[in-house]
């Protein structure tokens, strides 16, 4: 099978192709962006992997149907989703080429969404949001969901500042010391109304709202709302019936300053790009101001770093079932192995059944979670899931 890996130089691009190099079925994989430079010189970072790898260039609209048509799947691993993730899948649609993504960006979600009957007719299948939050998350999600009959709440959590993957600030900086577009679309996602599911249907909220959780095991904390497209996709795969966002565990000074940089940016203040850089260089006045905030913020508590929890009944009876990952790899401490391992992990089940129940899917539909983690945990060693119940 042919992989385009869309996303040139990239650190995930980079994590994804690395794993993808060696998965049954994968002979050769196209290294493509509009760096041509960029994209030779992963190429020649990975030389030596089992698949063949080479690089293409695709500035243009024909250069990249023009990869498409050659490939037999694409790994979109780009980072700007809000603009490219609808893009490029319409045109791996077009190509009659399958497709999988790391796409966190709830309002291109949707749109993606609404290309299934598009996807179906062409026999397409496409997995969207299949990195570590979307995507280990949502896999979380569907192992705490399937304990129970119905689900009420279903929350999914992912760190900043506290142990788990993608947490801290390392690598929010470029070489340049300009922050990563992973920031500047951060920044989007913790200002302005954000997409979360209240009382069983779609809401728009601000974001960093606080949600205390009192999980199994007498864990409990609070946790804060960020825009993802988890409670897009979860609440359509089962039904919930009361609240379901996307959480970030965080401590209360950080919490503090991402709703000083939210305020700013809502404001006018602000923009995304220009909040970016306060995240990697903050300003004595905002980071004054969120010390004074931060008494008003709540902590983590006992929170995991990384888990999904879902509430309703199982035989009868009210339940809620934490899904949790335990371990100490490498994995859990670098975003883009984080995000880009998934993926690859993800494209190893598309490519086994690329004809399975074509249209677009979020993984909790797409990916069996059983084989993902078996997967995860042969790839990282140490990484495990803990399911607890109450």
């Amino acid at each position: 099978m042919r992989v385009l890996a869309l996303g040139g130089p990239g650190a995930v691009t980079r994590a994804a192709v690395r794993v993808a190099a060696g998965l049954r079925g994968v002979r050769e994989i196209v290294v493509a962006d509009r760096d041509l430079g960029a994209a030779r010189a992963l190429v020649e970072e990975l030389k030596g992997v089992p698949a063949r790898l080479s690089a293409r260039d695709v500035t243009g609209g024909r250069a990249l149907s023009a990869a498409l048509a050659e490939a037999d799947v694409v790994l979109n691993t780009l980072g700007t989703y809000h603009r490219a993730g609808p893009a490029v899948l319409r045109a791996a649609i077009a190509a009659r080429t399958h497709y999988l993504d790391v796409c966190d960006d709830w309002a291109a979600t949707s749109e993606m969404l609404g290309l299934d009957a598009e996807a179906r007719a062409a026999g397409v299948r496409a997995v969207i949001g299949m990195g570590a939050s979307p995507g280990v998350s949502n896999l979380l999600a569907a192992r705490a969901a399937a304990c129970l009959d119905t689900v009420t709440d279903l929350y999914t959590a992912w760190p900043v500042d506290v142990p788990g993957p993608g947490a801290g600030r390392a690598g929010l900086s470029g070489p340049d010391g300009r922050p990563i577009p992973a920031v500047v679309h951060w920044m989007r996602h913790v200002s302005g109304m954000i997409a979360e599911i209240g009382g069983g249907r779609p809401v728009r909220r601000p974001p960093l709202r606080p949600v205390v959780l009192a999980l199994p095991g007498g864990r409990g904390g609070t946790a804060y709302t960020v825009g993802h497209p988890e409670p897009v996709t979860l609440a359509r795969s089962y039904r919930v019936a009361g609240e379901s966002a996307s959480l970030m565990v965080v401590t209360p000074g950080t919490a503090a300053y991402l709703d000083v940089l939210r305020r700013d940016i809502d404001r006018g203040r602000l923009t995304p790009v220009t909040a970016a850089a306060e995240v990697t260089g903050p300003t004595t006045w905002r980071a004054l101001r969120a010390a004074v905030r931060a008494f008003g913020f709540r902590g983590p508590g006992s929170l995991p770093a990384f888990f999904a929890v879902a509430r309703g009944e199982a035989d009868g009876r009210p339940a809620t079932v934490l899904a949790h990952l335990t371990g100490t790899s490498p994995l859990l401490r670098s975003m883009a192995e984080a995000t880009g391992v998934p993926a690859a992990l993800g494209l190893a089940q598309l490519i086994d059944e690329p004809g399975a129940r074509p249209g677009v899917h979020p993984p909790e539909v797409a990916i069996d979670p059983e084989r993902f983690f078996a997967d995860l945990a042969r790839r990282t060693g140490s990484v495990q899931v803990a399911m607890e119940t109450a």
